[in-house]
């Protein structure tokens, strides 16, 4: 044999099953005339080649910088071998034994080739709703096991006809070991139902499009789950899908039919379409033009859809049944998720039967099994960064990678929004986006998904991470569940969120503000600064608290965040002030006078987002919430287009003599610092803010210097922790116009922000921050203080 001909072996671990890398492979070893094998296997892929020594070098090049667009490499370990004479190059059946390390592929939109195919009249595949390749597709919806394999995923049960056959095993076809592969002769077909089966296959389909086209209400089995899906432009069918949907006013998900309707209806940046258009087809919230809001609604956007809101979630067709739909009918269509308000998505037919029985008109269903529920993803660009509001389709379950190996633990995550994850190796897996626990649906998902991730990574543990808050299902899931839990107070989680996302382990600053969670003090924090170090946690700097009157009542009524800030300020004087008597009865202020002066169910908060809510009532925008974050999402959207650059003052005040509070039954790590240094008094905020209202100044221009105070008292705390680092995290943070400002406040200032992208600000990320923070608890024996706690 020729002293110049070598072998490479390979071991890539990643993103890599479910997404053509095997057949690319097949396709460069081929025209590099090379010889060996490639397989898959629970840890990833493996792969021999053999050949000129100058030529693997080439090939290891073009697994780096031509590999498929969706595919990860994490890891490569390669050595040279003697050579042993292969003859060809081929793709073995893949290994099913080993520990399972590879990333799951995320369902994929529709791929340009497939739909040509699905419009093509000559095709096989014409408006056929299940076309797919190995470039798109379902994946995590449909896998049941490591190596992704046809035989382990829900299309076991369809066997292939003799053309998709030849497809499936051609290295040279694009459909290539697709494992969805089918066609109208071999693979799954919809059904049209009301109380019965009405139609089946073509005809489902068209009486579909009429139902749809007549203003009727369709749940539709998707990819991850049923939509429930309606005219756009109607609006008596959208506001009875809210009466039967129990969803008074929180804006509906659109699915446009096409990129150029989302044009003359929304402001569309570049980076905004790209997001749109990508592989994973998210929600994307954009800002709706102003000629599309003055529009009758007739000829547009129902305003049903999005009730006085500026803002629309867009997103495209990602399915073939959906490009079929929305061809068909010509309709921009209204495209929620198929469950009643807080409960999670359905994805079983039966169960849609009987869930969804008096809110759909008509079920347009399919016989593929959806493995595991998956909702729709949504995105939003804040600082020309792409950031995911809500981690799901197209996105999990990829994980966060490292260049370390991590302690194995499981994080459950918080109340709302749960997402779980646990730590493996260099990564740290995410799940889908689950929901708000506290009803049984959610919290029987909440289980599913943590049985079905571990599973599928064969996870095993004995530490879990999780809310310090005793009342979370999530928490008490972990003391019934577990040995050893490791409680993370809930704005670090946040903080820790972030740092995981980035690679960091500070020193920096951490600024978490959100609605409101578990301190440690017996208040309920939310407007929070903490100074990391390599060893030790210091809660550096917080709002000064306020009474919220009624507790979580006043989550609801932003009403009462407003009374409760003013009687921090006033004392009892605040039940005079005109601001508060127009938002409340007299008999409903003497209730609360009672309780605020006698402090009966009245917290402490420093919550930043309970402020937000204070003010949104202040200035007259929302008194009372309909969905959760409504008042500071009006009070963002308020500004719309006003751009000024005049702040409200806000008065930071240096703590000398605060002594450390403890709570007697909660785990604080020993190395966790809960002497404040200093406090943020909105005293001087409020006053102002009371003078503009006073003098009728416009809420647009009262919430921008509302929103530039907060900016600005970020980048005086971070001149005060003396860090040049700064992350940003928490619900509160969803808010765009409150992160750009903040981004381009630093950076003017010589600072280097960071914020999410990757994963959730809002407690989405909680899970991820849990895990994050109780290694770093563990590496720095932050060995837990129990005072008087028997946890």
């Amino acid at each position: 044999m020729p002293q110049n001909i070598k072998r490479v072996k390979l071991s890539i671990q990643g993103l890599l099953q479910g997404i053509g890398f095997r057949p690319f492979v097949y396709r460069i070893a081929l025209e590099m005339g090379l010889t060996g094998w490639i397989k898959n296997s629970p840890q990833g892929v493996s792969i021999e080649a053999e050949g000129n020594s100058e030529r693997l070098v080439d090939f290891l090049e073009r697994l780096h910088q031509k590999r498929p667009s969706q595919a990860i490499l994490h890891d490569i370990a390669y050595s040279y071998l003697e050579p042993c004479a292969y003859e060809t190059f081929e793709i073995l059946e893949s290994s099913d034994s080993g520990d399972q390390t590879t990333s799951i592929s995320p369902d994929i939109a529709t791929c340009t080739e497939c739909l040509k195919e699905l419009f093509d009249p000559d095709n096989r595949r014409y408006l056929y709703p299940f076309t797919n390749c190995s470039q798109c597709g379902p994946r995590y919806s449909i896998i049941k096991a490591l190596p992704y394999d046809r035989k382990n995923t829900s299309m076991n049960i369809f066997k292939m006809c003799r053309n998709c056959s030849f497809e499936y095993s051609d290295p040279m076809d694009r459909r290539f070991h697709a494992q969805p592969n089918a066609c109208p002769e071999c693979g799954p077909h919809l059904e049209f139902w009301d109380s019965s089966c009405i139609s089946l296959k073509e005809e489902a389909i068209s009486d579909c499009v009429k139902a749809l086209q007549g203003g009727a209400i369709v749940a539709v089995k998707g990819l991850g789950g049923f939509h429930l899906m309606v005219n756009a432009c109607d609006d008596k069918a959208i506001r009875r899908l809210r009466y039967r949907k129990h969803r008074k006013e929180k804006p509906f998900a659109l699915m446009f039919p096409n990129l150029k309707e989302i044009q003359e209806t929304c402001y569309l940046t570049h980076l905004e379409e790209q997001a749109l258009l990508s592989p994973e087809a998210p929600i994307v919230l954009l800002k709706r033009n102003e000629r599309d809001l003055s529009a009758p609604d007739c000829e547009n956007i129902s305003n049903e859809a999005a009730p006085a809101s500026p803002n629309l979630g867009a997103m495209l067709p990602y399915t073939p049944l959906h490009h079929i739909l929305s061809d068909l009918t010509g309709l921009t269509l209204v495209a929620t998720s198929g469950n009643i308000s807080e409960e999670t998505i359905c994805t079983q037919t039966e169960e849609a039967f009987s869930r969804l029985d008096g809110i759909a008109d008509f079920f347009l269903v399919h016989n593929r099994p959806i493995v595991r529920h998956v909702d729709d993803s949504i995105v939003r660009i804040i600082s020309n960064k792409k950031q995911i509001l809500r981690r799901a389709r197209g996105y999990a379950p990829l994980p966060i990678s490292f260049k370390d190996n991590r302690v194995p633990i499981l994080g459950v995550g918080g109340f709302l929004k749960n997402t779980v994850a646990f730590s493996k190796d260099k990564n740290i897996f995410v799940s889908q986006h689950i929901g708000d626990l506290g009803n049984m649906q959610t919290e029987t998902a909440f289980e599913d998904v943590m049985q079905s991730l571990g599973n599928l990574y064969n996870s095993k543990t004995d530490q879990i991470a999780c809310d310090f808050h005793p009342d979370y299902p999530s928490t008490q899931w972990a003391e019934r569940h577990h040995k050893k839990i490791i409680p993370v107070q809930h704005h670090v989680a946040h903080v820790f969120s972030c740092m995981a996302e980035h690679g960091l382990k500070g020193p920096l600053l951490g600024v978490a503000w959100d609605g409101s969670g578990y301190g440690l003090d017996s208040t309920l924090w939310g407007g929070e600064f903490f100074h990391i170090n390599p060893e030790s946690i210091n809660r550096f700097a917080c709002w000064r608290p306020f009474p919220l009157p009624g507790a979580d009542v006043a989550i609801k009524e932003p009403r009462r965040s407003a009374l409760g800030l003013l009687f921090s300020i006033f004392g009892e004087n605040a039940f005079d002030r005109p601001e508060i008597k127009k938002s409340f009865s007299q008999d409903e202020l003497s209730i609360l006078k009672s309780m605020l002066v006698k402090q009966i169910n009245c917290p402490q908060t420093s919550s930043c987002g309970r402020l937000f809510d204070a003010v949104s009532s202040l200035t007259g925008l929302r008194h009372i919430n309909k969905y959760e974050g409504q008042a500071g999402e009006e009070l963002e959207n308020s500004i719309n287009f006003q751009r000024i650059e005049d702040y409200y003052p806000v008065d930071i005040q240096e703590l000398r003599h605060e002594t450390q509070t403890r709570s007697n039954n909660k785990k604080i790590p020993s190395n966790f610092d809960l002497n404040l240094k200093y406090q943020l008094n909105p005293t001087s905020l409020v006053r102002e803010l009371l003078n503009d209202i006073a003098e009728g100044c416009s809420p647009a221009i009262m919430s921008a210097k509302f929103h530039n105070a907060l900016a600005e008292s970020i980048v005086t705390v971070a001149k005060l922790a003396g860090e040049r680092r700064a992350l940003l995290s928490g619900g509160c943070f969803q808010n765009k116009y409150l992160s750009e400002r903040t981004v381009v406040r630093l950076l003017q200032e010589g600072y280097e922000p960071f914020w999410h992208q990757k994963i959730p600000p809002n407690d989405g990320g909680l899970a991820v921050g849990q895990i994050y923070a109780a290694e770093w608890f563990e590496k720095n024996r932050g060995e837990i203080n129990v005072p008087g706690d028997s946890r």
